[in-house]
């Protein structure tokens, strides 16, 4: 073959390595000793993000602190609102798409255009409102404003949509009630689009930053993201701790999307072709 026709894969290779760069610069800061992070930028070479001196100290010493609590923080919060938000967003989404109600259009453009407003702009009054309801430093307050996903529900009922309407029937002449329609059918069917809503959940909860620095003061109640700003806004910023906490917080949802981006292609092509 000509040189030619790799040339777009070989451009694809150095596109990808560039902005995998950074990333490894990060990581390669995250195992050095803190006054070594900065310290080799004026000559840049493969040292750079090859740790000739690597060392797991830096993680030892972020998970006694802290930390550690923060991130198993996130954790319960994003597993949480996955759960309950998977379960209010399917039925709303199921709705949506079986029932013929009046207003039903207006609902649903209600729905489109709350995921198009900035959340940050309504943080603010929200957070004043749950002060006034006690839910300030509460695994409720960090839970709740994420349950609800415009977004999550959008994607289950355009998927809900290229449900065969005569599987309905047949069940519902079986005698099979909407609950039983719905659990047996719909949910079972719908796995790729369940999957997708959970990511877009799971994504939203977990690099969320405002509303848990408005209503998780209390260490106890900080999640990653707050804890990793503390890391950054000391007096002597110790930049191996803060890298070894940005490769925590990157890792773990790196992880999850990697394992489950094929069901969130599958979902988005089903409903490109409904």
């Amino acid at each position: 073959m000509s040189p030619a026709r790799h040339a777009p894969l070989i451009a694809a290779v150095l596109i990808g390595l560039l902005f995998t760069l950074p990333l490894l610069w990060v990581l390669a800061g995250s195992l050095r000793p803190g006054d070594k992070v900065l310290a080799g930028l004026e000559s840049l070479s493969w040292r750079s993000v090859v740790p000739t001196d690597a060392t797991f100290h830096n993680y030892v010493t972020l998970f006694q602190g802290d930390f550690g609590r923060a991130v198993l923080n996130s954790v319960l919060v994003a597993a949480v609102t996955v759960c309950v938000g998977l379960l209010l967003s399917a039925t709303a989404a199921f709705g949506l798409a079986v029932f013929d109600f009046r207003g039903r259009g207006a609902v649903f453009a209600v729905i489109l255009l709350s995921f198009m407003i900035p959340f940050d702009a309504i943080a603010i009054p929200l957070a004043s409102a749950f002060r006034a309801w006690d839910l300030q430093n509460t695994y409720a307050g960090l839970i709740l404003p994420g349950i609800g996903n415009g977004l999550a529900i959008f994607l289950l009922r355009q998927f809900f949509l290229a449900v065969p309407r005569e599987l309905v029937e047949a069940a519902r002449l079986d005698g099979l009630s909407w609950w039983g329609v719905f659990r047996r059918i719909y949910l079972p069917l719908s796995r790729p689009a369940l999957i997708a809503a959970g990511l877009t959940l799971f994504t939203f909860q977990w690099q969320s930053y405002m509303w848990p620095l408005l209503i998780g003061t209390e260490p106890a109640k900080q999640l990653g993201p707050i804890a990793l700003g503390t890391l950054q806004g000391q007096m002597v910023v110790d930049y191996g701790q803060v890298f070894a906490a940005a490769v925590v917080l990157t890792v773990i949802p790196l992880v999850v999307l990697l394992r489950l981006q094929r069901y969130f292609t599958q979902s988005i092509a089903g409903s490109g072709l409904k």
